[in-house]
């Protein structure tokens, strides 16, 4: 799910770029019930499937609204819909097939920047401006030692990128035209990373802005799971560890969400199904400078986490093994369904989207009771 240098980084890559990965297949072969629920209980949400017609692992997630979203995945797959999930056109690149897409930033109907993961030049980035009928391709990375996993957008026009450590640091692309040109910004202000740390491709959350400079960049592999936090929009960061387990490859901060420039939700803890993931959500509430673990966590790995729109306590986590929610900004959790899912996105309207493997999309439907 994740690029890392080395000989552990060719394995890592083999998860990443393959179908996705060794430690992931009892979950992809034996997915729950999209159907299967906890007891109900009044004001739960309610997740309706809408049938893609695809079998691609949908990681990359974008919720423009309602009726508009993106997702993009496995086999260079980009999809789209209008009309809430009644129907979904292939809107994917052309050519594209052997890439992995895993994030996709979309601005409306139209506007939409999907990032493809792997080393060298398996990492791209492609612009449309015409809902898919057409694709530019305004990045390929040519160094070997990079790999990027996330994108993120303060607005229409500036936005980042971000490559696992390369020569020590975690390398920053920036674009100030909605994706069609991209640099790579100076590493100075970067801190240096822990010996085998990176980042997740698992949600495209890995990377994430709340308004007009403050961005955070999740990870883990190494000693401790970290944020780091720019407020410059990516020129100098600063590092914060949370009490998510790490010190393994498949361990860490795997997706991040913030409400605003201080109240931030982590989530993530082992992706392998047969690993256990007791401590999978901590909050902040100083803007990522610290960490506290959920008193009750979710009960397993989280891949994805989304603040409930204009909810100043709730959220949905999700994962392999169900979707939890909280009412009490990340203090506590309770799964409300054990649907297979990776990626979660709120719409300012209200819209709520997850994304997973098989070609599974749902939308938030209204709350029980």
């Amino acid at each position: 799910m994740r690029g890392t240098r080395g000989t552990r980084g060719r394995w890592w890559s083999a998860v990443s770029v393959g179908a996705c990965g060794l430690a992931l297949a009892a979950s992809v072969t034996a997915p729950a019930p999209a159907e299967a629920q906890e007891p109900a209980q009044a004001g739960d949400p309610v997740w309706r499937s809408t049938p893609t017609g695809s079998e691609a692992r949908f990681r990359g997630l974008a919720a423009v609204g309602r009726s508009v979203a993106w997702v993009a995945g496995s086999k260079g797959t980009v999809l789209r819909t209008g009309d809430g999930g009644r129907s979904w056109s292939d809107v994917s690149p052309p050519g594209a097939g052997e890439l992995e897409f895993r994030d996709v930033e979309a601005f409306d109907a139209r506007r939409a920047v999907v990032l493809a993961i792997g080393e060298g030049e398996a990492s791209r980035v492609f612009t449309t401006r015409d809902g898919g009928a057409s694709w530019t391709e305004s990045f390929r990375n040519t160094d070997p030692k990079a790999f990027y996993d996330c994108m993120t957008f303060f607005d229409r026009r500036h936005g980042l990128a971000m490559s696992d450590p390369v020569d020590g640091k975690y390398r920053i692309l920036s674009t100030a035209d909605g994706g069609r040109t991209w640099k790579v910004l100076p590493s100075d202000g970067m801190p240096p990373a822990e010996e085998g740390e990176a980042g997740f491709a698992a949600s495209g959350q890995c990377l994430v802005s709340a308004g007009p400079r403050d961005v955070w960049l999740a990870t883990g592999g190494g000693a401790h799971a970290r944020v780091l936090h720019s407020g410059d929009r990516g020129r100098t960061w600063t590092a914060a560890t949370t009490p998510i387990p790490a010190g393994d490859p498949a361990r860490g901060v795997f997706a991040l969400a913030f409400r605003d420039r201080t109240h931030g939700l982590a989530v993530g803890g082992d992706y392998r199904p047969d690993q256990a993931s007791p401590h999978a959500a901590a909050r902040s509430t100083d803007g990522g400078r610290g960490w506290t673990e959920s008193t009750a966590p979710p009960p397993a790995y989280r891949s994805g986490v989304a603040w409930l729109p204009h909810s100043a306590s709730g959220a949905l986590a999700v994962g392999p093994t169900g979707t939890d929610l909280t009412r009490d900004a990340g203090r506590t959790w309770r799964t409300v369904d054990r649907g297979s899912y990776d990626s979660v996105d709120c719409a300012p309207d209200g819209g709520c989207w997850a994304s997973g493997e098989q070609g599974r999309v749902a939308r938030l439907d209204r709350s029980r009771g």
